[in-house]
């Protein structure tokens, strides 16, 4: 066996000098993390390490359980990395949060550490699946829901809700409003009190089942995020995140009730919208003006449209109008958004 070369003396006292600093600097910021301080590094883990939580919650605690549980089972959140980064990323910068959540699953442990010191609510509407994931879980802060809909009746009430009263904006205002609106069938009510007696900042929809017939579907689910949404008092607007967009049921009630200019964000199978409240203080004559002058533009938009539309289909040119027939209705669904959004807007300002 050959013997091996010692090391030049200027090589060796460099190689010293560097495992010292690495020492150091070890030593350092395992000290920081072990005293808990609230400074240097942990500073830049904002907001789940370095905002104070009310009641003291023990913040890491829940991380580090959350941390074990995932690392010792084989079983695996349902969304994409990508998908639960998009999420990730508003939940760091609201949490604490009010965080609402349609669902139980294998990564419910991890939306309630990464909302630690906040409210994550669940609500399951499969009683056996309810009961297996709390038994694993029990700490979880869940309930038991039915709904009322049917995945098969989706299009009538897609179809039909306008000219229900009782589903129009402005009949349910906010979160507590939704409890006295039995009359509309998209209305979620008979739900536990807790879940009418906070505004949620964000709302996680990813249940319920939507994929047999008879299952509810979650057309009521997302009638009811955009209502929480409208009559929010609180600041700031509010996060819905709906998963499962590549069916037909999903997309279609994101497009009609939480609105294409509404979403800001979008990976896989999961979109990001951010729905504004109705503000009842936004009362000024200016207001009244800009807004009137927006909804009379949209109108001569639309027209311009159709006009368009009727004009190409005279002279023949079928391939041509199709096209354009497909984009009059993506105007007027934009325009069914703002009238909604309108209308709730001018009920506040005549009450």
């Amino acid at each position: 066996m050959k013997m091996m070369r010692a090391m030049p003396a200027p090589k060796k006292a460099l190689f010293l000098a560097a495992a010292a600093a690495v020492l150091f600097v070890g030593t350092f910021l395992l000290s920081n993390f072990l005293r808990g301080a609230d400074r240097g590094l942990l500073c830049s883990f904002s907001p789940l390490f370095s905002r104070p939580f009310p009641g003291g919650a023990d913040v890491r605690g829940e991380l580090a359980l959350a941390l074990i549980h995932y690392a010792t089972t084989s079983q695996v959140p349902q969304q994409s990395r990508a998908e639960i980064q998009l999420t990730f990323d508003v939940l760091r910068r609201r949490a604490p949060c009010n965080f609402l959540v349609f669902g139980l699953g294998r990564d419910s442990r991890m939306w309630s550490a990464l909302n630690a010191g906040g409210t994550t609510l669940f609500l399951e509407e499969d009683k056996e699946w309810y009961e297996l994931v709390l038994k694993g879980s029990p700490s979880l802060r869940a309930h038991h829901i039915k709904y009322r809909t049917r995945l098969d009746e989706a299009d009538k009430l897609l179809k039909g809700y306008r000219a229900e009263a009782e589903c129009r904006p402005g009949r349910a205002d906010g979160v507590a409003g939704l409890r006295r609106n039995g009359g509309c069938p998209l209305a979620l009510v008979g739900l536990p009190d807790e879940v009418y007696e906070k505004e949620w900042d964000v709302v996680m929809i990813d249940a319920p089942k939507g994929y047999f017939p008879s299952a509810p579907g979650r057309m009521a689910a997302i009638y009811s995020a955009v209502v929480m949404g409208w009559g929010r008092r609180g600041e700031g607007q509010t996060d819905v995140f709906l998963h499962d967009v590549d069916r037909k049921v999903e997309k279609a009630f994101a497009l009609e009730f939480l609105c294409q200019k509404n979403r800001v964000g979008a990976t896989g199978r999961l979109w990001h919208f951010q729905i504004p409240p109705v503000n009842p203080n936004q009362t000024s004559s200016g207001t009244t003006q800009s807004t009137m002058t927006y909804l009379t533009y949209r109108l001569y938009h639309l027209l311009f449209w159709f006009l368009l539309h009727h004009f190409l289909l005279k002279k023949q040119e079928l391939m041509l109008g199709l096209t354009f027939s497909n984009e009059c209705i993506s105007h007027d669904k934009g325009l069914h958004c703002d009238f909604a959004y309108l209308y709730n807007l001018f009920r506040y300002k005549l009450s």
